[in-house]
Order: C-alpha cells, then sequence, then structure tokens
C-alpha cells in the first residue's frame, strides 16, 4: 500500500507534523492547497495545531503518527 505523506516542518522539533494526503490530490496540489488551509487557521493568533489539523481532517488529509529520528548532518 503506498501512501502519499507530506512533513510540516516547523521551527521546534516538536511541532512537526505528518499528514497523509488524500489519494485524489497530487503532491505539487497538496502543496499549494494546505498552504492555504494553514494561511486560513493563521488568521486567528490564537491558533493551534488541532484547529489546523481539524480544518484538513475535513479536507480529507489524515495526521500519522511517527518517530523523529537522529539528524543526518
Amino acid at each position: 500500500m503506498n501512501s502519499n505523506l507530506m512533513i510540516l516542518p516547523a521551527n521546534r522539533i516538536t511541532n512537526i507534523r505528518l499528514i497523509q494526503i488524500p489519494d485524489d490530490i497530487v503532491g505539487h496540489e497538496a502543496y499549494r492547497y494546505v498552504t492555504g488551509l494553514i494561511a486560513k487557521v493563521e488568521e486567528n493568533p490564537e491558533y493551534s495545531w488541532d484547529d489546523v489539523l481539524d480544518l484538513l481532517e475535513e479536507r480529507g488529509f489524515e495526521a500519522v503518527d511517527f518517530v523523529l529520528g537522529p539528524s543526518l548532518d
């Protein structure tokens, strides 16, 4: 089973997220789409990851649990 995944980088390691992209959205479209959704949530200065996740899930994206490995540099 192949999954299209997207890493949502962050300045703080604890804020890095991984999401699964819906099958009907291709990579470059997903990037633009997620950027727009995050910008919409960021209009509220007191937003949280849960606010972002709720909007993503409404559009078919899913949060994926992951383990962040050691740095390669």
